[in-house]
């Protein structure tokens, strides 16, 4: 019996977490499309946004808090978290913790993600690592 399309996305978001290329490869299909600004469609996409966040927080760490599937599509709220031990957009690291929300949803066909769209708290993320000026702000964990 083939993984659903809940596990698929699941082992997705596990890779992020660990940094495992090697499932990015396996799941993403090589023309997935993808919706979120600033990202590159296809498996080179999501494995450069995978090794982008390992560079800004070297334990970076993302988990699903809720997800549901509708079909061929998944939706999840996400937890991402990480102390900020890399550059992120030229600021220097400022060892923060930072926890921020993320919302991805995925179009899944044949076992592989074909489409996705994310939408990352950004804004929360250079508050936390005081990337604007004059502004500071604790992660939301503490």
């Amino acid at each position: 019996m083939s993984p659903s399309n809940a596990e698929l996305s699941r082992r997705i978001i596990d890779a992020f977490s660990t940094g495992d290329l090697d499932v990015i490869d396996e799941l993403v299909d090589p023309g997935c499309i993808e919706h979120q600004r600033g990202n590159q469609s296809g498996r080179e996409g999501a494995k450069e946004v995978i090794r982008t966040l390992h560079r800004w927080m070297s334990d970076f760490s993302l988990t699903i808090e809720d997800q549901v599937v509708d079909g061929d599509m998944v939706w999840m709220r996400n937890r991402a978290r990480g102390t900020n031990t890399g550059s992120i957009m030229g600021n220097p690291p400022s060892n923060s913790h930072v926890e921020v929300d993320v919302i991805d949803i995925g179009r899944f066909k044949n076992g592989k993600l074909v489409e996705h769209w994310g939408v990352a708290d950004q804004l929360g993320l250079m508050l936390q690592v005081g990337a604007l000026p004059g502004r500071r702000e604790p992660s939301a964990g503490g």
